[in-house]
């Protein structure tokens, strides 16, 4: 079964799925992920390149991507620095995902459903890109590794 042009994603409390939605203007996806860049391989300091991103990228109401924010926190190196408080990488990440959110008018969270996109920044891949190989074909959300195929339910596979 081939990908359909628009793609549900179910809204999942308490999971990886729990920043996304609709709002005033249309449909958000939001996340706090860790990524390398692309072509990225680990070896010594990896720490050094393995970046926290704040992302929320919008929608309209059909599923047309619109736009993308996308902030970097810190890398993984800075958060073994000061894992804990305020000023820990992770922490300034969700601080600046709760306030982009919060930008969002009349948001709220539930499924969502929108076409495959992609955009890169610093080197890495941002989107839901369709991929295929002899098998199967599915549409995969990057950098958070979030697989979507059939039967297109929305529910996702990691």
């Amino acid at each position: 079964m081939a990908v359909p042009p628009v793609i549900p994603i179910a809204y999942e409390p308490k999971s990886r799925t729990e920043t996304i939605g609709h709002y005033a203007d249309g449909q958000f996806l939001a996340s706090v992920t860790y990524a390398f860049p692309e072509g990225y391989r680990p070896d010594d300091g990896w720490e050094e390149h393995k970046r926290l991103y704040t992302v929320l990228h919008t929608f309209d109401s059909q599923g047309h991507y619109r736009d993308s924010e996308i902030w970097c926190a810190g890398t993984w190196a800075e958060q073994q620095l000061a894992p804990d408080g305020e000023s820990s990488v992770l922490s300034r990440a969700r601080a600046h995902l709760a306030k982009l959110l919060r930008s969002l008018p009349r948001r709220s969270y539930k499924d969502i459903a929108v076409r495959p996109f992609q955009l890169t920044v610093d080197g890495v891949l941002f989107g839901l890109v369709v991929k295929e190989d002899e098998e199967e074909t599915w549409a995969e959300l990057y950098p958070d590794r979030l697989g979507f195929a059939e039967p297109w339910d929305g529910t996702y596979d990691t």
